[in-house]
């Protein structure tokens, strides 16, 4: 029997080309399109499935791409059901991220901030080379998104700082500079984090290592959507039958 699926954020950009992407494949039964009670498209069609506003009588696994406020809502009918959680939803808080990990110790669950193969080799490599390069070149985080955007900095950009503060032994609370203004010379060791919004921009990363004489830049750029649904998609097959867990995208995809 194939898995049964329901989607979160089912009316969204990303939402929607996870159904579609999902139907094309036929490797799900798709259980549920959810919305939340107030969203205009309730009731509407989503590519061959109604959006509805509450969630099936039963799921396999679940994946959401929605607001941060529809998070909690979410794991609390993957831990009744027993469902699997692939979420990809970004800017939650302190408390929101604790009801998740919480919720791994009851059902398996990925958190990723970035679903895509690429994205997640760029995560590996990041830490790699801050460490391989030291201290004496400095740290930029360029990200790009479409006008749209909720959150900024981007959860992948946050991630990439992680990834390299757990690699050099940075603190990432006294390490990161948000923007710049005024007068004021750069820091050394800090972690500059920059966020734009424009247009249509799907996604693009770029982590700038520069010191006197040289620069060297990591990058990665989405040319459609349909990169990080065709990753939710992967990740949700292979965590049905998992253990409870908190895993991520390298376990998905194997990368040490």
């Amino acid at each position: 029997m194939k898995p049964k699926l329901v989607i979160v954020g089912a009316a969204g950009r990303m939402g929607r080309r996870i159904i579609a992407l999902a139907q094309e494949a036929k490797k799900f039964e798709m259980a549920g399109a959810v919305e939340m009670p107030s969203h205009p498209e309730v009731g509407k069609d989503a590519g061959g499935i109604k959006i509805v506003s509450e969630f099936p009588q039963a799921a396999d696994v679940v994946i959401e791409f929605a607001l941060a406020q529809a998070s909690e809502r979410t794991v609390e009918f993957c831990v009744a059901k027993n469902a699997a959680l692939v979420m990809g939803t970004t800017g939650l808080n302190a408390e929101q991220k604790s009801k998740v990990e919480a919720a791994a110790k009851q059902i398996p669950v990925i958190y990723g901030t970035n679903m895509s193969v690429g994205m997640n080799i760029l995560f590996s490599l990041v830490g790699k080379a801050a460490e391989m390069l030291g201290d004496q070149y400095d740290i930029e985080i360029v990200e790009k998104h479409h006008r749209f955007k909720k959150d900024s900095p981007s959860g992948s950009a946050l991630t990439l700082a992680e990834k390299i503060c757990e690699a050099t032994g940075k603190n990432i609370k006294n390490s990161l500079v948000f923007g710049r203004h005024g007068s004021m010379e750069r820091e050394k060791g800090t972690i500059g984090i920059h966020a734009i919004r424009a247009g249509d921009i799907t996604g693009e990363h770029d982590v700038i290592f520069s010191t006197l004489g040289e620069t060297v830049t990591l990058s990665h750029s989405a040319h459609s959507r349909d990169n990080f649904a065709h990753g939710a998609l992967q990740a949700a097959q292979w965590l049905v039958g998992k253990g409870p867990g908190l895993y991520t995208m390298a376990d998905v995809l194997g990368i040490k």
